[in-house]
């Protein structure tokens, strides 16, 4: 035993143990992933799963507390790191499984999934809301949240849809080769004003026009197009 746990070969079992069933979970899905899938994946018997993890469900949890301990963790580094190239191959080494992992969930509606969106977007409000590092743009909103929930919306979309990103950009966006050809293209679309000033204040005005019933929202039935309201 070492001083404040179990031996060391028993955690490195553990590890290899919930390392194998993030992969089973993310090809599978919970319903589809086996003790025996997990084992044979782990290079462990069944019954040193079963010794670590009673059930499925109780592994599923595990899994699920160190995606979302990872993704803290990492997030917390990311500003700092961003620049090294050191921190970026030990974040693609623990993230991407991470990723896939979460990706599954997202779908099948894991609770893990539905606590790292929220968390991201209280980070990302919070990020937004407090005094930003020079050459950082405020958001051009009132709604910060609103702001935060679509900016996490369109990364966390990308992991959803990978199996589509991989196949247009011809390679799998959860391996260091997909994954970075990736993140180029969303940095160079947070680097881009996609938008002009005025065309981008006119969209803005119009929505706030129709809110404000300034047109019309009713449409004549079978047509769905919106209409004039009339006097």
């Amino acid at each position: 035993m070492t001083e404040t746990g179990p031996p060391a070969e028993d955690l490195t079992a553990r590890a290899r143990i919930r390392d194998a069933a993030l992969e089973m979970f993310a090809e599978h899905g919970m319903k589809g992933a086996t003790f025996r899938g997990i084992a044979e994946a782990a290079g462990v018997s069944v019954g040193l799963v079963q010794h670590h993890f009673g059930s499925k469900q109780e592994l599923r949890e595990a899994c699920d507390a160190y995606a979302l301990d990872t993704i803290h963790r990492l997030s917390a580094e990311k500003i700092d790191g961003i620049g090294d190239p050191g921190f970026l191959a030990r974040a693609m080494r623990i993230d991407l499984p991470v990723r896939r992992y979460l990706a599954r969930a997202l779908v099948d509606g894991s609770p893990a999934a539905a606590r790292v969106f929220d968390d991201l977007v209280d980070t990302t409000e919070t990020y937004f809301t407090a005094p930003l590092p020079p050459g950082v743009n405020a958001p051009a909103t009132t709604d910060v949240h609103g702001y935060a929930a679509a900016l996490v919306a369109i990364t966390i979309g990308m992991e959803v849809l990978h199996e589509h990103l991989s196949r247009v950009l011809g390679a799998d966006t959860f391996t260091p080769e997909g994954a970075l050809r990736l993140r180029r293209a969303l940095f160079d679309v947070f680097d881009d004003r996609l938008l002009s000033p005025e065309l981008a204040a006119r969209a803005r005005a119009a929505m706030r026009e129709y809110e404000s019933g300034g047109f019309g929202r009713t449409a004549r039935a079978g047509d769905g197009a919106p209409t004039e309201e009339g006097p």
